[in-house]
C-alpha cells in the first residue's frame, strides 16, 4: 500500500485541511500519514477559533520518523502559516525526498485576488521558493500571481495567458505546475497544467456551480495527490479531482441541510472509490 505523508494544519470542525485530507486519501486505498502545523478549534471563516501553534513539534517528529527508516511514497502540503514552517518543511523536503517520491505543493495563500490574513508579498516569495523543491504545484489564479509578482488577473484572459502563467510557475523549479480555477468560457471552471519536461499542456473543465465554499481547494489536491498514488498519471488525476470536486460542491448546493463552512465530500465518496475502481480497470 502506497504511503502520503500530508503536511498542514487541522481544523477540528470545518472540512478542510487535514480533516479532509485524511478521510479523502484514506477512501482511495492509500496509507495517510499526517503532521500537523497546528490544531485550531475551526478554520478561520468562523468568529473567536482557538489556535495551537505545532511548529515546535515538526523537526522533533521527522527525527523520530528518520530513525525508524519511514519513508513516503509522496509528501503533500497544504496551508503552511509561518516563515519558520516554509523552512521547516524545505528541510524535511531534504531529509525525506527520493528518486521515486513525489512532491505536491498546494501554496494556499489566498483567493479571489488577496491574500488570507497574516500573509504578506514576502511570504509568497518564500512559498515560491519552496515550490521549486516540487513535483507538482497547484496554486489558483491569486497565488500564481502572488508567487510570480504580477497582476491579479480576475476574468477576461484567454488560453495563452494562463500558458504564460504556467510557464512562469514552471520556472520555480516544479516540474508540472497546476492552476486551477481558470476558466475560458462563461459557465465553464477547470484546471490547465503544463508538464515542463515534455513542453505539453493539458486542461480540464467542469460546469461551474455558482457556490463557495471553504476547504474546496483541500479537497481537490488530497483526491488528485491520492489518485496519482493509485497509478493514474497527472491529467487522469486532475480530471478525477475535478470531477469529484464539482460534485461535492454540487451535492452541498442541492442540500437543504448542507453546512455553510464546508463541502459535502463523504456523500459523494461512493462515486470517488467507483471512479477509481474504473480507472484502474479501464
Amino acid at each position: 500500500m502506497k504511503r502520503i505523508m500530508t503536511i498542514q494544519d487541522i481544523s477540528c470542525v470545518g472540512k478542510c485541511s487535514l480533516t479532509v485530507a485524511l478521510p479523502i486519501i484514506s477512501a482511495m486505498g492509500v496509507e495517510a500519514g499526517i503532521l500537523p502545523t497546528a490544531v485550531l478549534s475551526t478554520h478561520t471563516g468562523f468568529k473567536n477559533f482557538t489556535f495551537h501553534d505545532l511548529t515546535n513539534e515538526i523537526k522533533p517528529i521527522a527525527n523520530h520518523w528518520k530513525s525508524e527508516n519511514i519513508g513516503f511514497d509522496a509528501i503533500y502540503t497544504g496551508y503552511l502559516g509561518s516563515f519558520e514552517q516554509i523552512e521547516l518543511v524545505s528541510e524535511f523536503f531534504d531529509e525525506f525526498k527520493t528518486d521515486d517520491n513525489v512532491i505536491v505543493i498546494d501554496p494556499v495563500m489566498g483567493d479571489y485576488g488577496k491574500l488570507y490574513p497574516g500573509f504578506t508579498e514576502e511570504f509568497a516569495a518564500a512559498m515560491a521558493k519552496l515550490c521549486g523543491k516540487a513535483d507538482i504545484i497547484l496554486p489558483n489564479m491569486t497565488e500564481a500571481a502572488y508567487m510570480l509578482g504580477i497582476d491579479y488577473v480576475d476574468s477576461g484572459y484567454d488560453e495563452e495567458y494562463v500558458k504564460g502563467v504556467l510557464m512562469g510557475l514552471s520556472n520555480l523549479g516544479a516540474k508540472i505546475s497546476v492552476l486551477t480555477g481558470v476558466s475560458f468560457e462563461e459557465g465553464e471552471l477547470g484546471v490547465m497544467a503544463y508538464n515542463s519536461e515534455t513542453k505539453e499542456f493539458f486542461s480540464y473543465f467542469n460546469k461551474e456551480v455558482h457556490a463557495r465554499y471553504h476547504g474546496t481547494g483541500d479537497v481537490f489536491a488530497s483526491c488528485c495527490t491520492g489518485a496519482l498514488m493509485n497509478g493514474l498519471s497527472v491529467e487522469k488525476s486532475l480530471a478525477i479531482a475535478a470531477d469529484y470536486t464539482a460534485r461535492c460542491i454540487k451535492n452541498t448546493v442541492e442540500d437543504e441541510n448542507g453546512r455553510w463552512y464546508g463541502v459535502n465530500f463523504e456523500a459523494e465518496m461512493p462515486y470517488l472509490i467507483k471512479r477509481l475502481e474504473q480507472e484502474n480497470n479501464g
